[in-house]
């Protein structure tokens, strides 16, 4: 037994020895590793900001009926361009038309009727005048007349009303677009109430782009321009990324900012506007909206000299000869390279541009360059 744990002793000191022998050659691995530096200095840097954003045509404009009735011409297909003024849908006339024509007539009589009244009270007023009828009498055919004209305008009214509703039964389009979904067919009974609309006409021609930006980039804005207006008017022309990853070809315009700060998210709502000749861009879709920023004589380094341990950024300066870690604070803005950085650094710094991961404080460092 002693024999045996005489052994099992010295395999143990083995292993010690052999494990610490291992981690004396990483250190010196460490130790003698070359590493690459670089001197900090100011330069320019473009960095591009990316924000959800939801397209949709300049407008979105629902067809409904004015009036009840049968359909009984469907005049487009769905997805099919249209000009304004167009009949899309027709609605039976029929009944519209005899209301109209009993308007007419209406009015017809109506006229007749206020004519023989003037008439009468003409010759009431005469024979008022020669003391022949009373005043009582005058009186009451200066009634019926006045009565007369009001019902002339009340019958010019309902035809009036009448022409309004035939004109409805044709269904035009408002706006030149393109047709949506068509849900209802010739045959199906339609009016104002309809839960859906008979399509949606969408003018594409320009596309509005809606995305939101936080207060704090919203007030560093305006503060640098002076205004909202001014900054607009200075704000670059931005890019959009669709669906599909693929960048539109023609880049849009920021044309207003939301003078209201969204309580739930703490965002402020923008609306871009991208000409859209070629229909690429379809009303509902999403994508991103990249806004390119060119920042000026600022301090670059390489994402690869930095360190993050939670929310903090390090980076190794070497002060004589040795690894001093240092924390900075870096723009949350960057290119996916580099990091600008706001503060924890100066010009003339040296810093370890790669591999920090493995760096420790005091470390000697032999440089490459």
């Amino acid at each position: 037994m002693t024999h045996l744990r005489k052994i099992k002793t010295s395999l143990l000191l083995s292993g010690l020895i052999i494990l610490c022998a291992c981690n004396g050659n990483n250190q010196n691995v460490r130790q003698n590793r070359e590493w690459k530096t670089q001197v900090v200095s100011k330069s320019d840097i473009n960095t591009t900001n990316r924000y959800s954003a939801s397209i949709q045509g300049r407008q979105d404009i629902e067809i409904r009926p004015q009036v009840s009735g049968t359909i009984i011409s469907v005049n487009i297909k769905e997805g099919e361009s249209v000009k304004k003024g167009q009949t899309l849908f027709v609605i039976d006339q029929a009944p519209y038309l005899a209301t109209l024509n009993q308007a007419v007539a209406n009015v017809k009589a109506a006229k007749s009727a206020l004519a023989t009244a003037k008439l009468n009270y003409t010759g009431k007023q005469r024979l008022f005048t020669e003391k022949v009828i009373s005043e009582n009498e005058m009186l009451i055919s200066e009634n019926e007349f006045h009565s007369a004209e009001a019902t002339l305008a009340q019958c010019e009214a309902a035809e009036m009303r009448a022409r309004t509703d035939l004109s409805y039964t044709e269904i035009k389009s408002p706006v030149n677009g393109m047709a949506g979904i068509i849900p209802f067919r010739q045959g199906a009974l339609v009016g104002p109430d309809i839960s859906q609309p008979l399509t949606n006409v969408s003018d594409n021609s320009e596309m509005y782009v809606y995305f939101s930006i936080s207060e704090n980039q919203a007030l560093a804005m305006m503060r640098e321009w002076g205004s909202m207006e001014k900054t607009i008017e200075n704000m670059n022309k931005i890019e959009l990324m669709l669906g599909d990853g693929s960048v539109y070809d023609k880049k849009g315009q920021i044309e207003s900012i939301s003078g209201v700060v969204d309580r739930n998210t703490g965002s402020v709502a923008l609306r871009a506007v991208f000409d859209n000749p070629d229909k690429l861009l379809l009303s509902g879709s999403s994508g991103n909206v990249l806004i390119t920023t060119k920042n000026e004589n600022v301090i670059v380094i390489p994402q690869s000299a930095t360190s993050k341990i939670q929310d903090r950024y390090l980076v190794y300066k070497v002060i004589d000869g040795k690894a001093q870690s240092a924390q900075i604070i870096v723009a949350n803005e960057n290119n996916g390279k580099e990091y600008i950085v706001l503060s924890g650094l100066n010009e003339g710094d040296v810093i370890v541009a790669d591999g920090v991961g493995v760096l420790r404080e005091g470390m000697v460092i032999t440089t490459s360059n």
